[in-house]
């Protein structure tokens, strides 16, 4: 169906994955992961035809449909939610509106007029046979939350998450043959992360999907794609299966760059030793011939590092923590939160959910003091420090200082090196920390924002979706991080490893400003509303 020859990727001298050769099959789906920057998104795009790589090609059986996740949130802004939705099938989307238009504008006395239409017709049959396009769409756009009035409104009204909805609509609606979606998830709800599982499972072509939510990747996929040591490898199963996998390979690289590193130096002692003594010049000069053999640079090391978050509290949270009494926030006519009333306590680790534009952020930046409520009080325990992790991180994270001057303004007394070492732990090396702000990515954006939280070494924290731009060794660090942090911990996020990770206490949002407040895990609340 769709195959990989020989695929190389470089960038000058850096190179990404080289001499890749794949065969990716009707009815499987393949989860693409790595580490950031191991060319997850690259290999993608090859594969999709987007772009070309340094060397190698891509073959894809003749009359297959390929359908690719678009990113451009604003690219319909002027599209009604069904007519963007129609346009993931172009021919279709095209015949219609044209069809349209000669009915309301054509001349039907005229030959030409009526033959069009019959060849629109066609092109409809063809693209449509079952003449149901229209009550797919609806079903698409109503599993995704969105209600039947709001059909025929324009994107333009959307905000950012469910502009990202239609565009996962518009590709899932044509049923591709083979279909490329990177990070799917991202911008989703959990009711919507839910269905899209459902969806993709019953896909019939082939999948190939990025994703850094775990749950979804063990849900949906059956075999990974790992990019890693310069090369991508199929493992059969899904991400807990790839995972032990991995672990045996790279203790077995671990055994075998331990025994080169240890042969190296033996020959090197004996050469050292021996090369000025004539009795031993022979075996010398033949010790030297192994060891320019022994290639060392070939046993590539993994792309994955695993950061090192540990938050810590300079002083314990006395009696009182946190409480809200009655709070209300309105968005002109729409009411995001009325008389909410919530209180927490010292140590506890509240996952806050919800579905899209529930008032989950906006309850954030009351509690921090961004927004001003319409009504209603937050109080805060008098030996509360909280630091806060906006959502909005990638946008705040600016200027054009190194990363280290950067965290240096917001405490002029910081130990350089203490600052130095913290950025160590979440991976940036000596070099990488001489880099301008403006010059780094989202993802490392939001390390930096981390680095930030834990040099503040508050006692209570609040992170606004922190995920989104993170891979699965930081998510899978994150969670930890919060499950040993001794203060209080209030995140909001959309993935479910994370939250099953941490959280003792679970905070719903639900429509008609509903609150459910479970104390226990997630599985366990999963159990109740089940």
């Amino acid at each position: 169906m769709l195959r990989a020859i020989n695929i190389t990727q470089r960038y000058g001298n850096r190179v990404l994955f080289e001499n890749v050769s794949l065969e990716l099959v009707r009815g499987k789906r393949y989860g693409l992961i790595g580490a950031n920057g191991a060319g997850k998104t690259t290999f993608l795009k090859i594969l999709s035809g987007e772009i070309e790589p340094t060397s190698g090609e891509i073959s894809i059986d003749n009359g297959l449909k390929v359908g690719v996740l678009g990113q451009n949130q604003f690219a319909f802004e002027e599209f009604t939610l069904k007519d963007a939705v129609l346009y993931g099938n172009k021919r279709l989307y095209d015949a219609v509106k044209e069809k349209e238009k000669l009915y309301s504008e054509g001349d039907f006395e005229d030959e030409k007029v009526n033959e069009r239409l019959s060849e629109l017709e066609i092109i409809c049959a063809e693209e449509d046979p079952m003449y149901e396009y229209e009550v797919a769409i609806e079903k698409i756009l109503e599993d995704l939350g969105f209600d039947a009035s709001t059909h025929d409104n324009l994107v333009s009204s959307l905000k950012g998450g469910d502009r990202f909805k239609i565009l996962l609509a518009q590709v899932l609606f044509p049923s591709p043959d083979i279909l490329f979606l990177d990070e799917p998830t991202n911008n989703l709800d959990l009711p919507a992360i839910a269905w899209l599982e459902e969806r993709l499972k019953r896909h019939e072509g082939t999948l190939v999907v990025i994703s850094h939510d775990r749950h979804f990747l063990n849900s949906v996929v059956t075999n990974i794609l790992d990019v890693d040591y310069k090369k991508i490898r199929e493992f059969t199963g899904n991400y807990n299966d790839w995972y032990l996998a991995s672990e045996l390979i790279k203790k077995q690289k671990e055994i075998e760059r331990s025994k080169k590193l240890k042969e190296k130096e033996e020959l090197e002692n004996f050469i050292r030793r021996f090369s000025a003594n004539a009795s031993k010049a022979k075996q010398a000069t033949s010790r030297q011939k192994q060891l320019e053999k022994l290639d060392i640079s070939a046993l590539e090391t993994s792309s994955r590092r695993e950061p090192s978050i540990v938050f810590k509290q300079r002083r314990e949270i006395g009696n009182e923590a946190l409480e809200i009494e009655n709070i209300s926030k309105s968005y002109g006519d729409l009411q995001v939160l009325k008389d909410l009333s919530l209180k927490f306590e010292k140590g506890e680790k509240v996952a806050i959910i919800g579905r899209n534009g529930i008032g989950k952020t906006t309850l954030c930046k009351i509690l921090t003091g961004e927004l001003e409520p319409d009504s209603g009080k937050v109080k805060w325990g008098a030996t509360v420090e909280y630091s806060y992790f906006p959502q909005d991180t990638t946008d705040r994270i600016k200027g054009d200082g190194t990363l280290y001057e950067w965290l240096e303004n917001f405490d002029k007394k910081r130990d350089r090196a203490e600052i130095r070492s913290c950025l160590g732990r979440m991976l940036f090396s000596g070099e990488e920390q001489q880099k301008s702000v403006k010059e780094i990515s989202g993802g490392e954006k939001h390390r930096m924002m981390i680095s930030k939280i834990m040099l503040e070494e508050g006692n209570f924290l609040i992170f606004d979706e922190p995920t989104n731009h993170l891979d699965l060794e930081a998510i899978i660090a994150l969670g930890e991080a919060f499950r040993a942090f001794e203060g209080t911990v209030i995140c909001v996020s959309h993935d479910r490893e994370l939250i099953d990770a941490y959280a003792t206490r679970i905070i719903e949002l639900k429509p008609n400003n509903e609150i459910v407040d479970f104390k226990g895990s997630y599985e366990e609340y999963l159990e109740t509303q089940a």
